[in-house]
């Protein structure tokens, strides 16, 4: 039984209605980051763009080439995936979070003030 209160701003919005309505026609808050389909690209294209995670990648593939080759193939990989992981879960947690808080609001009763 929790009442969102909305304070529209209808001197700047009004002139502009019939595009706004349309552009916000769902009128539904969502501030997750991922979805079921984008979870795993966007995730590793955002980790991926961090400097320490691509020193890794890059020792990583290094270490494929045996002529380079330092430590076994698999203990090279173990610290890249295990910050990948710990980051999915902490990402998959916080994104898990925002979406029920997203759908408590968006289900809650509204009014709105209008002059």
């Amino acid at each position: 039984n929790k009442w969102r209160i909305v304070f529209p701003n209808n001197g700047r919005q009004w002139n502009n209605w019939k595009q706004a309505s349309t552009f916000y026609s769902g009128n539904r808050i969502q501030t997750t980051k991922y979805t079921w389909f984008t979870f795993l690209p966007q995730f590793l294209f955002e980790q991926f763009h961090r400097l320490g995670n691509l020193y890794f990648f890059f020792l990583v593939v290094l270490n494929w080439f045996p002529q380079v080759e330092v430590f076994h193939r698999e203990i090279t990989m173990l610290p890249l995936i295990v910050v990948l992981l710990a980051s999915m879960i902490k990402d998959a947690i916080e994104d898990y979070r925002k979406y029920r808080f997203d759908k408590t609001i968006n289900l809650s009763k509204t009014r709105v003030y209008d002059k």
